[in-house]
């Protein structure tokens, strides 16, 4: 946009010197319209056969990206499947491996009992055996003789003493067959004795299982160990215990195999085991799309050119109305930075009066101390009185004058901007109790109708308590005794609005434009500076708000501050 009105201004300039009116006459609008179209047709059109140009490589990569989602979809499903499987083994281990159960297993056929029952179920379990803490097995059912083996040097022996539940890498142990041991340790309740179930399960039946959860026969679907280990067998990797890879990142990549294949490897690890899934997918899955998609993109294209040419017309004619609209926004724009940096002129005079004037007055008023002093420890003498009243007058006189100075002083400086979380209602709550005395000796009344649900502000504590401070003393100032003031807070379109009003005498309508203007008052000489509503709009277009006026004479004044949810230096 800034780009179109620069060429347009070099184009069409606007002089500000002969007036808008006749300059809004001589635009030649149809030739910005020929022109800002060709530009826009041109800036469409070149991104357009770009697109087309990068077509071919952005939908293969879309075709990557499907094809992994879906990967990673089966990823996930399938570990889930396996995950179940085995919490379903494991809860059934840990439901008839009760801590009374010890001696009862090792007794008789309670064993051989339990197994077949278990058998006849779930068909998973090759064996059962109990083993004491010692490691040692006490009873055992199963096709071999395993009983009186000593496990206590086993790796999957200590693993279930500490964690109480242990799913173990497949191995092939005292049978020399590839097997996985369920194991799960208990307490016996009478003699507190750690002792431990155990069923084994044989690599086998696993990869039975792990095949019904295949999707595709071309598809390559196997565990591994976190050694990289296969714990099933693979189609591409041999059978299982052989070595895969050491060191296999999770998630799914794009990578070439061995015989320089392109395919999709997948690995997430099984919860809870020491096992991870891979899914090898050597295909894609929506190839066929590919025939389709340039005879398409052909058409596409075609369609955004015909769009584009309606679409700019339609802009460019907008834009050329609202030209005008932007001419005013420009001149009202000038005008308003004329008033700043006459504002600022002022400020900058002001911080030099005061400076200038704060030093003779820090002399009269150090030089009248000493004459107060002098007064004090002389004797009694003619019109000893009448000086020390007139001393007495030349202090208040240099006090007034550093107040007036200090506003001078704080009109030109350019404090921070601290902001905080503030309550409003809190702020002016703070602002009154500074005021609570004054207005009880005026007898004025405070009406409040702040609003309990205002949202927290971000902004500057102590410039909004100045803010207040000079609004609401202005309304005890204009109705000297017995008078009302409103205070009134509520939310508005995500600001807060804060209205002080005041029954006083009211402004009238020609000195209500000045009002914000530096040194303008209509207080009574020695009683005012003109500078609190001056410092006071100023504050509040720093921090992002505004402050507007109504009065009416004889009613009384209300003044509106907005005050933004979060504050920004608004550098005037």
């Amino acid at each position: 946009m800034k780009l179109v009105f620069s060429i347009f201004e070099k184009l069409i300039p606007l002089s500000l010197s002969g007036g808008m009116d006749s300059n809004f006459s001589n635009r030649n609008y149809r030739r910005l319209n020929a022109i800002l179209v060709a530009i826009m047709l041109a800036t469409a059109i070149v991104p357009m056969l770009m697109a087309a140009g990068l077509g071919f490589k952005s939908y293969n990569e879309l075709f990557r990206d499907t094809e992994r989602a879906e990967v990673q979809w089966q990823l996930d499903g399938s570990i889930k499947s396996m995950e179940y499987l085995l919490h379903t083994l494991e809860s059934i281990v840990l439901f008839v491996a009760r801590d009374d159960r010890y001696e009862e297993l090792n007794q008789g056929s309670s064993l051989e009992e339990l197994f077949f029952r278990l058998q006849r179920q779930y068909g998973y379990f090759s064996d059962l055996g109990v083993i004491d803490e010692n490691g040692i097995q006490q009873n055992y059912y199963g096709p071999y003789d395993l009983e009186g083996i000593d496990y206590s040097e086993e790796e999957w022996f200590k693993e279930v003493l500490d964690r109480g539940v242990y799913i173990s890498k497949v191995y092939t142990g005292y049978r020399e067959i590839p097997h996985f041991a369920m194991a799960v340790s208990k307490v016996e309740p009478k003699t507190r004795k750690r002792w431990v179930l155990r069923s084994t399960i044989e690599a086998g039946k696993l990869q039975k299982f792990v095949n019904t959860i295949k999707n595709s026969a071309e598809d390559d679907f196997f565990l591994i160990d976190n050694e990289g280990k296969l714990q099933t067998s693979s189609q591409r990797y041999g059978e299982p215990l052989s070595h895969f890879l050491s060191d296999v990142e999770p998630g799914v990549h794009r990578i070439v195999s061995e015989n320089g294949e392109s395919v999709f490897r997948a690995v997430g690890a099984i919860s809870h085991t020491p096992w991870s899934l891979v899914i090898i997918n050597p295909n894609y899955i929506h190839g066929s799309e590919w025939k389709t998609f340039r005879a398409r993109l052909l058409a596409i294209v075609l369609f955004c050119i015909v769009t584009s040419i309606f679409v700019v017309v339609l802009l460019v004619n907008a834009m050329t109305r609202r030209l005008q609209m932007a001419d005013e926004l420009q001149i009202t724009m000038l005008k308003e930075a004329e008033q700043t940096e006459k504002l600022a002129s002022i400020g900058r005079l002001a911080a030099g009066v005061g400076h200038e004037i704060n030093n003779p007055l820090a002399i009269i008023d150090q030089r009248t101390g000493l004459m107060e002093d002098l007064l004090h420890l002389s004797g009694d003498f003619t019109h000893k009185d009448a000086m020390q009243e007139g001393l007495a007058g030349i202090s208040r006189s240099v006090e007034r004058c550093k107040v007036i100075t200090h506003r001078l002083l704080g009109f030109a400086r350019r404090n921070p901007v601290t902001a905080e979380n503030l309550q409003i209602n809190q702020v002016i709550a703070e602002v009154l109790q500074f005021l609570d005395s004054e207005m009880l000796y005026n007898k004025i009344r405070l009406n409040l109708k702040l609003s309990n649900d205002l949202p927290v502000v971000v902004s500057d504590r102590t410039q909004l308590q100045q803010v207040f401070l000079n609004i609401i003393k202005n309304a005890i100032d204009a109705i000297d005794r017995e008078g009302t003031i409103t205070i009134s807070s509520n939310c508005l379109a995500g600001d807060i609005r804060v209205v002080i009003e005041d029954d006083g005498p009211g402004i009238p309508e020609e000195i209500i434009k000045h009002i914000f203007e530096p040194f303008y008052t209509t207080k009574e000489t020695g009683k005012g500076t003109g500078l609190g509503l001056s410092i006071t709009f100023g504050l509040l277009k720093k921090l992002g708000g505004d402050i507007t006026v109504r009065s009416k004479v004889g009613v009384g004044t209300a003044f509106t501050i907005t005050i933004p949810p979060e504050c920004y230096v608004h550098d005037q």
